[in-house]
């Protein structure tokens, strides 16, 4: 008994030692993350716990970096961020250009605040008058009295209309899909870059897109869609089909022989995209497009699953870019009925004339 209480009022300091401890560390968590706040803003939600502290220790190293500007006296200069740039990347370009200090710290102040995310394409005008802090928030916005919508090739309307929040355009996004359902205009909203007045109005954003497409055809595409005994809607749709195959452009004439030939001979279609297309939205993978497609997948009774219905569904299932009109313009020559892809990741193919030779093509 002597023994247990011994041991006991020993244990009574270091417990109290260590309480005391985690009080001052917490105290001293809360002071850190009210400074952090008050000078460099509300963290991003996104953010867990750890990554919090990491990323709040890491900006008081860098604050001078962050809150001081590089050149009072500096007059602004251009600086462009390309479609699809990385945010390190343009971090790294402002450090050359002589706009920041530091692109560690830059970057690093993009992941806490959440505007990684948010930096949109387009032309600024930039100066080292202003602070870090300053060129960060102003990446969200190119121009202030543009929007830039981008739209990709092989994005269903519905995808497009999910852009819209980030473009800087006032256009509701169920506003726009309900609109081009109507319209009729899937497969017409040409992909590309936009740079659009903010006030630009649903009807002119649809007529811009599909303005786009029609400009994108030349006459030579028409006589050849006509010597492919296809008409305008029958060519976007096999065009939708093949953007939504291939992953390589050059590709593209291939795939889009494949399934001429299939079509020449009353053969089924057998295009996954099209199932995918048809099943709609998985909430469980967060996206429209499907992947990996299932057993009961195959079996969707929609007159869009090619496995089911012969011949091509009966409109786009998505939005073409000029790759993919103009394989089906002009696609290869080939005795070609079967392709899968290749075993090594590449997202190429491998294309069969038997079904016997596509068997053989499958991955060992």
């Amino acid at each position: 008994m002597r023994r247990s209480r011994s041991c006991a009022l020993v244990l009574i300091p270091v417990l109290a030692t260590l309480g005391l401890g985690l009080i001052i560390f917490a105290f001293a968590q809360i002071n850190l993350s009210r400074q952090i706040i008050q000078n460099f803003g509300e963290p991003s939600p996104q953010l867990g716990a750890f990554n919090r502290i990491t990323l709040s220790l890491r900006l008081l190293h860098y604050n001078a970096d962050l809150t001081n500007p590089l050149h009072p006296q500096a007059e602004p200069v251009s600086f462009q961020i390309a479609l699809g740039e990385s945010p390190l990347s343009v971090a790294e370009r402002l450090q050359a250009q002589g706009l920041i200090r530091s692109a560690p710290a830059f970057s690093t102040f993009l992941i806490y605040s959440g505007l990684d995310t948010q930096i949109q394409a387009g032309g600024y005008t930039l100066s080292a008058a202003n602070t870090a802090l300053e060129i960060a928030y102003a990446l969200k916005d190119p121009n202030p009295g543009e929007a830039t919508l981008v739209v990709l090739e092989g994005w269903r309307l519905e995808e497009i209309g999910a852009a819209l929040p980030t473009s800087g355009l006032g256009i509701p996004p169920e506003e726009f899909i309900t609109a081009a359902q109507s319209a009729a205009v899937e497969g017409k909203l040409f992909p590309g870059a936009y740079q659009l007045p903010r006030d630009t109005t649903l009807d002119d954003l649809i007529h811009i897109l599909t303005l786009a497409f029609e400009q994108a055809i030349t006459d030579e595409m028409r006589v050849a869609y006509a010597q492919q005994a296809l008409d305008m809607q029958h060519a976007i749709i096999l065009a939708s089909i093949v953007e939504r195959e291939a992953v390589v452009d050059d590709e593209m004439p291939l795939i889009a022989s494949v399934f001429l030939n299939r079509l020449a001979i009353g053969m089924k279609l057998d295009a996954d995209p099209t199932v995918q297309y048809a099943v709609g939205f998985n909430t469980a993978q967060n996206t429209w497009w499907t992947n990996p497609i299932s057993l009961d997948n195959l079996q969707f009774d929609s007159p869009y699953n090619t496995y089911i219905y012969p011949g091509l569904p009966p409109g786009p299932i998505a939005n073409p870019g000029i790759n993919a009109l103009r394989a089906v313009a002009f696609p290869a020559q080939t005795p070609y009925y079967y392709f899968r892809a290749t075993c090594d990741g590449s997202g190429r193919h491998l294309f069969a004339e038997t079904f016997e030779e596509h068997v053989d093509n499958a991955c060992p």
